[in-house]
């Protein structure tokens, strides 16, 4: 592989340079570092939008529905979908993008599976460096498709712009909207197959949820006490407990920051129902991260990230392949089977002699 040819191929749009550039991303071959760097300079001008939920969801075909009404729009459409990788035979179906054939031989998208290959959060080791090459290729939206576990799949929102949560009626109840982890850190709610039963439910138990968190679920509900002064400082209160606006003090108090209002959607993504509201949604959230600046924090955090992640890479490789370090655990291994060491204190020795400049 000529890295440098590779390159300019791949920032000139070309397909067949875009996939030869993916597997040696993927696979870690040589030279790939140096791929991914070369890249970086045109990173930026790709909306990343995640889609995360449960299994059965419908997560594909509402991306099938997404892509097609992009393309619609002009837009350059980029899929990456993870699908699990079997902890027995150590293989993956990689069957999501059956689901999105009406969109597979469309020019203007290109549609990569992904196996998770042991990653527990949703996505696969590489995700964000092929995000990476896919943005960099040209395109102006990449979809990423998690593998379907629910609320522990965190990375997905760590690496896109937006990130949409799609469930269906029958997801759980109340309590199941109010449990933490991606629940938190959706910026847009969908709630899919919204012909069955159950969906206007789903739809409201969210909605109180996303109140509750915001602290306005019930701020249109007067205290029973109803109007009062303040027991300490006789001021007067309003009906929700709160002091009676001063306006002076309202005119001088500085403004809150705006927040975002993650809104639901219903959609029913196999009739097509829906996707324009999903589409205007993305499109809101996209121009509220540009207005409050949100954009800019987000992505630079998620270079802070990458750069942790690249050097944690680094040193794991320079610990085992150019230390003692392997060496020295197969030396103390007897001692830690029978006792008179533990692991932590092997690890103890281990980063003592590399502090003190010990390879080999």
């Amino acid at each position: 592989m000529d890295p440098d040819l590779l390159l300019a191929d791949l920032l000139a749009g070309r397909t067949p340079a875009l996939a030869r550039a993916i597997s040696v991303v993927e696979n870690g071959r040589p030279g790939f570092e140096r791929l991914l760097a070369g890249v970086h300079p045109s990173l930026g001008r790709a909306r990343r939008i995640g889609v995360t939920g449960p299994p059965g969801a419908g997560k594909s075909t509402l991306m099938e529905r997404l892509v097609a009404a992009y393309r619609a729009g002009g837009q350059r459409v980029g899929v990456v979908a993870i699908d699990p990788t079997s902890p027995f035979s150590g293989g993956a179906l990689l069957g999501d993008r059956i689901r999105m054939e009406s969109v597979a031989l469309d020019q203007g998208v290109y549609i990569r599976s992904m196996a998770s290959r042991g990653s527990l959060g949703g996505l696969a080791t590489t995700t964000r460096e092929v995000c990476d090459l896919l943005d960099a290729a040209g395109f102006d939206r990449v979809l990423v498709e998690t593998v379907g576990v629910g609320q522990s799949e965190l990375d997905v929102a760590r690496m896109a712009d937006s990130t949409v949560l799609v469930l269906v009626p029958e997801s759980g109840d109340a309590i199941q909207t109010l449990k933490s982890g991606v629940m938190e850190a959706a910026d847009l709610f969908v709630v899919n197959k919204a012909d069955r039963p159950g969906a206007d439910k789903l739809r409201q138990e969210l909605e109180v949820m996303l109140g509750i968190r915001r602290g306005t679920a019930f701020r249109n509900v007067p205290a029973h006490h109803g109007y009062r002064a303040h027991r300490r400082t006789g001021a007067q209160t309003h009906g929700d407990g709160g002091p009676a606006p001063d306006s002076r003090a309202s005119a001088l108090a500085p403004s809150p920051p705006a927040v975002w209002d993650p809104p639901v959607v219903l959609t029913v993504a196999a009739k097509g129902e829906g996707v324009e509201g999903l589409v205007a949604a993305l499109d809101a959230h996209h121009a509220w991260l540009s207005d409050s600046g949100t954009l800019v924090e987000r992505r630079r955090a998620r270079l802070l990230q990458r750069t942790r992640e690249v050097v944690d890479r680094a040193t794991r490789r320079w610990i085992w392949d150019e230390t003692r370090a392997e060496a020295l655990i197969a030396e103390r291994l007897d001692e830690v089977v029978q006792g008179r060491l533990s692991p932590y204190d092997v690890a103890v020795e281990v980063l003592e002699g590399l502090k003190q400049g010990a390879r080999l």
